[in-house]
């Protein structure tokens, strides 16, 4: 992420990378129907043609309801692929369970013995000249590159969301419940995420 950044941030996992170029082909659709509907409105307004004879045009009706339908069948197809590919469980090579505290998190590697420990973002206060304010933590978490990386979610209190943009990650962290998520980093790199769920007073600092 940069300063006053518009757009996504940059891809770190290849599923975020076909999030990137799925949202710039939806996009792309967008302007070119914007455009179209923005020009034949402007040439209703301005035009001073009139037709007299002009009551019913079955050919055009059928034009502009099919039309529409195929194109978001170009929406829906990438789409649902996007979807299926999201939810698709490889084999993993390492587990990290997240567990949402009010208001922090707590990690768990679990494939190796009492591998645990919380994480809570640095006050503005304690921060380093060189850290990111509302972003870094006392205890990083560290996973491998170019490995399929499961996570397994939860939460102990409230509704919590599990966000690393970046990674293009995002699960909800519900109490009783163990949501699981699979991705893997294509890149080296610091990568930080936010609660995506509002979860009470310190919501904005976990």
């Amino acid at each position: 992420a940069t300063w006053a950044n518009l757009g996504l941030q940059d891809s770190s996992s290849p599923l975020m990378e076909q999030l990137n170029f799925f949202h710039d082909h939806t996009l792309l659709i967008l302007t070119m129907i914007t455009i179209l509907v923005g020009y034949i409105m402007s040439m209703l307004m301005f035009n001073k043609f009139t037709n007299r004879y002009l009551l019913h045009g079955q050919t055009i009706e059928i034009i502009w309801t099919v039309l529409p339908a195929i194109i978001l069948m170009f929406i829906a197809f990438p789409s649902l692929r996007l979807l299926y590919l999201m939810d698709e469980i490889n084999t993993p090579s390492i587990t990290l369970k997240s567990v949402g505290h009010q208001w922090y998190w707590s990690y768990e590697y679990s494939d190796f013995l009492n591998l645990e420990f919380d994480s809570y973002m640095v006050p503005t206060n304690e921060l380093e000249t060189n850290g990111f304010r509302l972003l870094d933590v006392d205890n990083r978490v560290v996973l491998p590159m170019n490995n399929q990386i499961r996570i397994l979610v939860t939460a102990t209190d409230v509704l919590h969301s599990w966000t690393v943009p970046s990674l293009g990650v995002k699960v909800d962290a519900t109490p009783g419940r163990l949501n699981q998520l699979n991705f893997l980093i294509n890149r080296p790199g610091l990568f930080f995420g936010q609660c995506s769920e509002i979860c009470g007073a310190n919501h904005s600092f976990m």
